[in-house]
């Protein structure tokens, strides 16, 4: 198995909305196409055009992990789970690995509550061991990042992933912005509360 990104996203994607809104799944082209430019819970942010998410589906079609179903609207459905036997929660860890790539197991567990909500991390972590001792396997355990508490975990579908690397994935730009936009109110309120000190001290000294 080896899916491209698009194809990640769009499998993802049927994951998810068949979790967290079963009511309007099977996915229209327009619902999936919308769900695949999300800009939350999506990591990276994309832009797909119509065509592009049309070349995908016919890419997993082919692959036999998507299929359509007919009607007044075509909708796309996918096949994952009676392909690699997932249960509900399994299919929630997969799409949340395959929605913002590699994640600790605490992550994952808070990550994933619009599709399951995990009592405990006991269980999400029985379920990526389900994962991982699949034949082939999905899901593989990274090596832990210096300084961090927990691995993460990647899945396998777009090919075998460097275990050995402990890289964490670069902030996107609107995390950076934000993180850059706090660093400067941390500073301002620095400031402000220096000030307020030395007024104190001033307002004291006059006792």
């Amino acid at each position: 198995m080896n899916l491209s990104l698009l194809e990640c996203r769009i499998l993802g994607c049927l994951l998810e909305k068949q979790l967290s809104t079963p009511d309007v799944y099977p996915l229209s082209l327009n619902a999936l196409l919308n769900a695949c430019n999300q800009s939350s819970n999506r990591d990276p942010v994309l832009s797909l055009t119509e065509a592009e998410v049309q070349e995908g589906v016919a890419a997993l079609i082919e692959k036999n992990l998507a299929e359509h179903w007919p009607g007044r609207v075509l909708k796309v459905a996918h096949t994952a789970k009676p392909t690699w036997n997932l249960s509900v929660q399994e299919g929630a860890l997969l799409a949340e690995l395959l929605l913002r790539g590699p994640q600790t197991p605490g992550e994952l567990r808070t990550n994933s509550k619009r599709m399951y909500a995990f009592p405990d991390l006991a269980e999400v972590e029985g379920c990526l061991a389900v994962l991982m001792e699949a034949e082939p396997p999905l899901v593989v355990r990274l090596a832990r990042a210096p300084g961090a508490r927990e691995a993460r975990v990647a899945h396998l579908l777009s090919g075998p992933v460097d275990t050995a690397s402990t890289a964490l994935p670069e902030p996107s730009p609107a995390r950076s912005g934000r993180i850059d936009q706090l660093e400067a109110e941390v500073a301002s309120l620095r400031e402000e509360l220096a000030e307020l000190r030395q007024a104190f001290e001033a307002f004291k000294a006059q006792f």
